[in-house]
């Protein structure tokens, strides 16, 4: 498939016409975009921590009404765009066809060099939008710096861990990540 023809589109239109596409793009502004990671490719670092909280959520959460997601399945955002987070947490029931997520609770971006400035400005802001969100977690993968923003009501706090030993308290979605397994494999970790 070629890249996709520049015409406006709502979420939902976004969403049919991304499952004839081969690759995964968001939609951004009413437009399809490649995600920026997509343009720049992930290191290995990146991979690594994305495959960590995969495994450490799905450990945790098996059995549990909730389970993580690969960035194959989309983030609506109210104001129209599609985001692709590296990982979400959706929690409750939902469509074994659909590509979006129905009620996500938790987004994680795991940060590159190269996006690391959109995802902590834009992206973030987006997120709080999301009124099922109840845990944003921007993961670094330069050093072991985790920011973790916790919806309070509605307002959002955020807790900052930059060490190993730090250890995330997730009730929501009834489990605690540790910065050790987050980080395992890379290099500040060993």
């Amino acid at each position: 498939m070629g890249e996709p023809e520049l015409k406006r589109m709502t979420a939902e239109e976004f969403l049919d016409w991304q499952r004839s596409q081969d690759r995964n793009y968001e939609l951004v502004d009413g437009l399809p975009v490649l995600p920026l990671k997509a343009m720049t490719g992930a290191s290995h670092a990146h991979d690594r921590v994305t495959v960590n909280l995969i495994r450490e959520l799905a450990t945790q959460l098996r059995r549990k009404p909730c389970r993580p997601t690969t960035d194959d399945i989309a983030l609506k955002i109210p104001a129209g765009n599609v985001r692709r987070p590296d990982v979400l947490v959706e929690c409750g029931p939902t469509d074994p066809r659909g590509t979006a997520a129905v009620e996500p609770r938790m987004a994680i971006e795991v940060l590159s060099p190269s996006t690391m400035n959109f995802d902590r400005v834009r992206k973030l802001d987006e997120y709080k939008t999301v009124p099922s969100l109840a845990y944003i977690l921007l993961v670094d993968t330069e050093k072991p710096q985790l920011s973790l923003h916790v919806r309070r009501g509605d307002l959002w706090t955020v807790e900052h861990h930059e060490t190993l030993d730090a250890v995330l308290d997730l009730p929501g979605i009834g489990c605690r990540l540790s910065a050790e397994d987050i980080f395992e494999g890379l290099p500040f970790a060993a």
